[in-house]
């Protein structure tokens, strides 16, 4: 790859991180990703690259595009990454979030490792393609999709749903969230690729009770019932399940770091990790996380019906039994809506573009080694597997050592390490060209 792609993706995720798509998950204020969807098809567009956008709302965009590789007999690779953000408040930050600010070899603002940073390598990667003739191997599918802050119902979730022709002959993809360096030593990195994602489940909790005025004594409060029910909630800690991608993730670090895993005690290894434990601590259980209150109309009426929303994250295989798990912490009274359920994700570490994933990484740093972990959260990857393709989570990042990395994700000052980003666009490509 040349100096100027190299060089390039810097003022691309610059541009991109000045671009504000803050997806507040309510259509009526979220900024959409028109805007953003525009840019990256002009800078395709500007290299000869033909793209297709599908609005799924008023301004809610999502781009594709097709760079035909040399054997179109094999499964295509779907590289894939959002355009949208979540909000950030001005105020709370030490410089404004939308502005690409370049500081102490960082950029930074709402977006730069989530995930405008991979845009910015995908596109810097393609146009250093099409300005040199380099033809990948096999098809490899670009997705720059919308609302994966927020559901994903107006971009992979719609794209699946709707244009699922655009992705035909997809069988692997890569998207976040993983590539990204853990520094056991100066002659070892750990880099984390994501080969599980744990369940959604969005529940709303319901208590109802009897209305009256609030000066009475009142013993059925519909207030009184879900608060104990969501602080039960909120203090629960389910039980450890340790799956084999997080087996396998434990026993690799605890090798590397020169500990010993008891599978019994995997607590006792992941208080070893540091920067990501709290990132690889939560995918040992189901958790289930109170999010919002709603009760009430008027501060001396006591209501007949107060809700909470709790945000639930299951383990692959776990879903039903974690259902079970959590009505016998809030009582047989509470009602339970579901308001949006997404499945967990599991695939082996195994295959030729794990393969390729490991020497492309070897390449670019001689102390790579690359190892399969759970992702807590989910990403797009849940839209695309139902596609029956297998998807990974590598966007490739080398970390400074210090950097609280998983901290960043909707974290205020937002940052990515300008170097990083330069190591990741040399690593896509050698990937791309291999694959």
């Amino acid at each position: 790859m040349t100096d100027t792609a190299v060089d390039e993706v810097v003022g691309i995720c610059q541009d991109l991180l000045r671009i504000d798509t803050s997806n507040t998950g309510d259509q009526r204020t979220t900024a959409g990703e028109r805007v953003a969807a525009e840019y990256v098809a002009e800078k395709l567009t500007e290299v000869g690259v033909e793209v297709v956008i599908h609005e799924s709302a008023p301004r809610r965009a999502n781009l594709v595009a097709r760079i035909p590789g040399a054997d179109r007999s094999r499964g295509a690779l779907l590289v894939h990454g959002h355009l949208d953000v979540v909000p950030a408040d001005a105020g709370e930050w030490s410089v404004p979030p939308f502005s690409g600010e370049e500081k102490d070899g960082y950029l930074w603002g709402r977006g730069a490792i989530d995930m405008k940073d991979f845009d910015a390598m995908m596109l810097a990667v393609v146009r250093e393609w099409q300005r040199t003739g380099v033809v990948p191997p096999r098809d490899i599918v670009l997705a720059f999709t919308a609302d994966e802050e927020a559901g994903m119902q107006y971009g992979s979730q719609f794209l699946v749903r709707e244009h699922a022709d655009l992705l035909e002959g997809c069988t692997e993809a890569i998207g976040e969230v993983g590539g990204f360096s853990y520094t056991v030593n100066d002659d070892l990195r750990l880099y984390l690729v994501e080969t599980a994602e744990k369940g959604i489940d969005w529940l709303r909790l319901h208590a109802k009770g009897r209305p009256g005025h609030g000066s009475f004594v009142h013993d059925d409060n519909a207030v009184t019932a879900l608060a104990e029910a969501v602080a039960a909630v909120g203090r629960h800690r389910f039980p450890v399940v340790v799956t084999p991608t997080v087996r396998s993730f434990l026993e690799q670090v605890s090798d590397a770091l020169g500990i010993d895993f008891d599978p019994d005690e995997p607590e006792l290894t992941i208080g070893k990790l540091g920067p990501i434990a709290n990132l690889i601590g939560a995918t040992l259980r189901n958790t289930a996380n109170p999010t919002r209150l709603e009760a009430g109309y008027k501060d001396n009426v006591i209501p007949g019906k107060a809700s909470a929303t709790i945000d639930c994250r299951t383990l692959p295989g776990q879903a039903e039994l974690f259902l079970g798990q959590l009505r016998d912490v809030i009582g047989p009274d509470i009602e339970i809506e579901h308001l949006q359920q997404q499945a967990a994700l599991e695939t082996g570490f195994d295959g030729a573009l794990v393969d390729a994933i490991s020497a492309a990484l070897r390449a670019e740093d001689p102390g790579a080694r690359a190892v399969p972990y759970m992702l807590s959260g989910g990403t797009d990857a849940k839209a695309f597997t139902t596609l029956g393709i297998r998807c990974f989570g590598f966007a490739p990042l080398r970390l400074p050592p210090d950097l609280a990395f998983s901290s960043l994700f909707h974290g205020i000052d937002e940052r990515v390490p300008i170097e990083g980003l330069r190591f990741g666009v040399r690593v896509l490509d050698r990937l791309l060209r291999s694959a």
